[in-house]
């Protein structure tokens, strides 16, 4: 049984731990990363690549249907190839996976294929080969995996997104276990597909983590959509056979041909073996980490969904680094502050910062500024106008500490937001920034300058001089 030795093993090769590693290697380190699947983890394998991938298309097939809107005339059924939409993300996914194994090597990276299992804090064993390695420091990046509770029966008609992305055709009825980011982007992308989708949530909105006007919207803007939505209320009676799935909610029964679970996840270290370590994880198994990354023991760091906090995949990466910064000597620290979320439904939503919600919980003195899409020269253009940018500001000093946005191409949007907070801008900076004009970008600006009554381009009470 060979041993061999590393200043730093990396064990897990998604968005976090190749990041993590490449970033060592430039830094001088000998490295390693331990990967017992595909490279790219659960993001670019079954999460967020395949599934935009599949998004994708489906905003193609939905242009052509409105294709009358735009003064086009299509002839002939438009309809969804699901088998050449399933080969076009299997090509995405593959080149990909290429890519990152192509910089793993050109960074001098040592790949070890297989599952990793600590032996002590400084020793872990792979099951494939049976060899040793031994390293300084350790990145545990192992990911997490989709949560599916025990009264749920077991079926092949009970699913997880890992086996909706591969299902072999569209289903004819869907229904979601779950109101949250994964079950409202599928909820989307299949009801758009012609399925007949029933999203239930057991609390009162979906989306509960986002600013209540911007779930509430969405709620809204999904059920003119056709899927159909029941909150505050759990799925109970779940029932399965060969051919269907049935649930009750309430005093009513829901049929589907498939039920997604999407209530969560759990994290992926089973044979890990972490307590040999002596790593400690919280009552649910989740790794806790202090503002370097670190874990309980001192070489041993933790990044990404095993943490439990920050499951996204631009998280897990900054976190990689910021872990190979402290390990190579660099002081840097994790706040877990103004990471923006995306989500993919239809129309999209990207946010960043603080909810009203929680300025109103932590007693912020704050103002709001709001700009719909309908109002844009180019959301006019391209047909796609509903949802708003909403840019939250501190009273007192004006400083931008929140932007919501639903509408089209939120998640691109929101990219100046996060630029803003970071920078500590305030509205009145943000909105003198010159904006292109016919943009979609233009609403930055105009929500900016509506934090103060400003924007030129809505009605607002006219303000006179004392």
């Amino acid at each position: 049984m060979s041993k061999e030795n590393y200043d730093l093993c990396v064990i897990g090769a998604g968005p976090g731990g190749y990041v993590a590693a490449i970033h060592a290697a430039k830094k001088g380190l000998n490295v390693a990363i331990v990967e017992k699947g595909n490279f790219g983890g659960t993001c670019l394998n079954i999460g967020c690549i395949p599934t935009k991938t599949l998004i994708g298309s489906v905003e193609v097939l939905h242009k052509m249907k409105n294709a009358s809107d735009f003064g086009i005339n299509l002839s002939g059924e438009i309809k969804a190839d699901w088998t050449a939409m399933q080969s076009r993300k299997d090509g995405v996914i593959d080149k990909l996976r290429g890519g990152i194994g192509g910089l793993l090597k050109a960074a001098g990276v040592t790949i070890v294929k297989g599952s990793a299992s600590f032996l002590d804090k400084k020793t872990i064993s792979i099951d494939t080969t049976k060899e040793k390695i031994i390293s300084k420091k350790f990145i545990i990046a192992a990911g997490s995996e989709a949560l599916v509770p025990g009264f749920i029966p077991k079926s092949s008609r009970v699913i997880t997104s890992t086996e909706l992305l591969s299902i072999k055709s569209i289903p004819k009825s869907l229904l979601i276990l779950g109101g949250g980011v994964i079950g409202c982007e599928f909820a989307c992308l299949f009801a758009e597909l012609g399925t007949d989708v029933t999203v239930v949530e057991m609390l009162p909105e979906i989306l509960p983590v986002l600013d209540k006007e911007v779930s509430r919207t969405m709620q809204l803007l999904m059920i003119k959509s056709g899927v159909k939505i029941l909150t505050g209320k759990a799925l109970e009676n779940i029932k399965a056979n060969k051919s269907s799935v049935s649930g009750t909610v309430g005093s009513d029964t829901i049929k589907a041909d498939y039920l997604l679970v999407s209530i969560g996840r759990k994290p992926a270290m089973e044979s890990l073996n972490i307590k040999a370590a002596g790593i400690k994880t919280d009552d649910r198994g989740w790794i806790p980490i202090d503002e370097k990354c670190k874990t309980n023991v001192s070489n041993i760091y933790a990044i990404g969904d095993v943490t439990g906090k920050w499951q996204l995949a631009h998280a897990a990466s900054a976190m990689g680094i910021i872990a190979v910064e402290n390990i190579n000597g660099t002081r840097r620290n994790w706040t877990g502050s103004n990471i923006p979320g995306c989500i993919f439904t239809s129309p999209e939503i990207g946010v960043v910062g603080l909810t009203e919600e929680e300025c109103k919980e932590q007693g912020i003195n704050y103002t709001k500024g709001k700009f719909p899409f309908a109002a844009l020269g180019k959301s006019m253009a391209i047909n796609e106008t509903d949802g708003f940018c909403k840019i939250l500001t501190d009273k007192d000093t004006d400083q931008i500490i929140g932007v919501h946005i639903v509408g089209p191409h939120a998640t691109d949007l929101i990219s100046e937001g996060v630029t803003a907070i970071q920078m500590e801008a305030t509205a009145k900076e943000l909105g003198k920034a010159i904006h292109p004009h016919p943009t979609l970008g233009e609403i930055m600006m105009e929500a900016a300058h509506a934090v103060h009554g400003e924007s030129a381009h809505i009605a607002a009470p006219r303000k006179r001089k004392k």
